[in-house]
C-alpha cells in the first residue's frame, strides 16, 4: 500500500441531510446519490448485517459521509473523521500485514455480494478502510456522473 491509494476520509453523522447542507454551503461541496443497504460483515463479536448508507462527494477532496448505525462502529468520532479510506489490490493480504504492525480487524467483508473492504484500528487509534481496487471503476462512474444529487 502506498500514500498516494488513500482516496476519502469518511465522516459518520447524526443529522445526514444538515451534513451535507453545512458543507454545500460552507466549502462548495456537490453530493452523488446515496448508495448503501444491508451488509453482511464479519465482526469481532460475530456475523452481522448492518444497514449501512453513505453519499461520497464529488467534489475533491473526496468525502464519504456515513448515516450513523447506533452501537456499531459506525457511531459519530470527536473530531469528525471517522475513517480514512485506501485502494487495496489485495484486502487480505493488506489486512495480514496490517495486522502484523499492531492494527487491529474491527471488520471486514468477503468479495461475496460486493467488493472486499476491511476496517482496521492503527495502535495510534486511526481508522483505516481498505477498498478493493476492483470497486473504483463503479465508483469513478458515480463520482463522474454524481449518480444524481443527493
Amino acid at each position: 500500500m502506498r500514500a498516494e491509494d488513500q482516496f476519502h476520509l469518511g465522516l459518520v453523522v447524526v443529522d445526514f441531510e444538515g451534513t451535507l447542507a453545512e458543507f454545500t454551503a460552507a466549502f462548495g461541496y456537490e453530493w452523488c446519490a446515496e448508495i448503501g443497504g444491508a451488509v453482511p460483515l464479519a465482526l469481532p463479536g460475530g456475523n452481522a448485517v448492518l444497514d449501512i448508507s453513505c453519499v461520497y462527494s464529488r467534489t475533491q477532496p473526496r468525502l464519504e459521509i456515513v448515516r450513523r448505525v447506533p452501537g456499531t462502529l459506525w457511531e459519530p468520532v470527536v473530531g469528525g473523521v471517522h475513517h480514512v479510506g485506501y485502494w487495496s489490490d489485495d484486502v487480505a493480504a493488506d489486512a495480514a500485514e496490517l495486522t502484523r504492525q499492531g492494527f487491529v480487524t474491527e471488520a471486514s467483508r468477503t468479495g461475496s455480494g460486493g467488493a472486499p473492504f476491511a476496517f482496521l484500528r492503527a495502535p495510534s487509534g486511526l481508522l483505516v478502510e481498505l477498498v478493493d481496487r476492483v470497486a473504483r471503476p463503479g465508483l469513478e462512474k458515480l463520482w463522474g456522473d454524481g449518480g444524481g444529487d443527493a
